[in-house]
């Protein structure tokens, strides 16, 4: 529809494998292979780490919060500092969230002109519309921005998760309109709950406009895992095959590797961080709770042959001991290995593409991680 909009951004296919692929995004800043997955720095960087140690392990994208940014520190800080990622010191690419999903969890109202909300700091109105979307994420300065989407928790009636389908269809186009920045690539989101037919109609719908990704919105808030992996079904055969396909807020081990075998090839949660200041890591053989008292003295890492910090410096009895009396360095230690498990998971399904591979490794991980 708007295909004279370009942004800074190709995409190609490598390996593929029963509807999986490998591939190259090209950005103005860089590239980064896919799969990918991508940790969340929701106010500029991720909890309990820096960016060098992210950079460490591998990652080559993270992601930065629109709504959290744009009350603190604001935008016009950031954008006065060089942009997000000099403001945050990550060298990489960076990817910002429009904050739909923030503003629906808040109890926002939506209308034809876009939503209204509190501030979670101070209490104060903020109005978000789908161009202030666009020029928020443009003085922030990330090299992918997503447009501003109405996203709904499951289950929810057929008519309200049509109406976010619409309204997001609407804003969509008008997102794409208000965009400037020509080294800024634009996702557009397609929603549509667990409604399978809604979910074909997003689908073409979001893919006809022209930007540069597809996202698959509206997941992963409530519906079963199975419903997800229907609703992905249902959209996949719709999509552009050369274009990066990102769904959002997945970070569960069994849905990544699941959605790989589909053909996605972006990811994001919060999860791996989040788990890991509670003093859960994870790890090839399942979730381990470094709060058990078997741990007490056990001198092992806490997964053998991972090439995380805490892995190869320090016993399970020191991370049980400082997840057990609240020392943050425990949540820290938790948050780089389960990050580096994240990067290993994805690099494995990489792998697995490219040697036909990848039915066995998904059991794996299903014996690891449960049905």
């Amino acid at each position: 529809m708007v295909d004279d909009l370009k942004g800074a951004l190709s995409f190609s296919v490598g390996d593929t494998h029963n509807g999986s692929r490998r591939g190259t995004v090209k950005l103005n800043r860089g590239s980064f292979s896919t799969p990918i997955f991508m940790p969340v720095g929701t106010r500029g960087t991720i909890k309990a780490a820096i960016a060098n140690d992210i950079a460490a392990i591998g990652f080559e994208v993270i992601l930065g919060n629109t709504y959290h940014l744009m009350l603190r520190p604001g935008v016009e800080v950031i954008d006065a500092l060089g942009g997000l990622g000099r403001f945050s010191g990550w060298k990489r690419s960076m990817l910002t969230d429009s904050g739909g999903f923030q503003v629906m969890s808040l109890g926002a109202t939506f209308s034809d002109a876009g939503a209204t909300f509190r501030s979670i700091y101070d209490g104060s109105i903020h109005d978000v519309t789908p161009e202030k979307a666009v020029w928020l994420q443009e003085m922030i300065g990330a090299d992918i921005a997503m447009v501003l989407d109405v996203c709904t928790n499951l289950p929810a009636s057929r008519d309200e998760i049509k109406r976010a389908m619409d309204l997001t269809h609407s804003w969509a186009l008008r997102a794409r309109f208000a965009k400037h920045r020509q080294d800024q690539a634009q996702f557009g989101i397609v929603q549509g709950g667990s409604e399978v037919d809604l979910r074909s109609e997003s689908a073409k719908f979001i893919s006809d406009v022209g930007f540069e990704g597809i996202a698959l919105g509206g997941l992963a808030v409530g519906e079963s895992r199975d419903d997800m992996l229907r609703a992905i079904d249902a959209v996949v055969p719709h999509l552009p095959p050369d274009k990066p396909r990102y769904l959002m807020g997945v970070g569960d081990p069994i849905g990544v590797v699941e959605a790989i075998a589909r053909g996605i090839d972006m990811f994001d949660c919060v999860a791996p961080s989040r788990v890991a200041r509670h003093g859960v890591a994870m790890t090839f053989s399942g979730k381990m709770h470094m709060r058990n008292q078997k741990y007490v003295r056990d001198e092992s890492p806490i997964e053998p042959g991972c090439p995380c910090v805490a892995c190869a410096n320090f016993p399970r009895a020191l991370i049980r001991h400082l997840v057990s009396v609240g020392e943050p360095t425990g949540g820290s230690l938790l948050t780089l290995h389960n990050l580096t498990f994240m990067y290993r998971l994805i690099e494995g399904s990489r792998n697995a593409i490219s040697t036909k591979t990848l039915g066995e490794y998904i059991k794996s991980i299903y014996a690891a991680w449960g049905n």
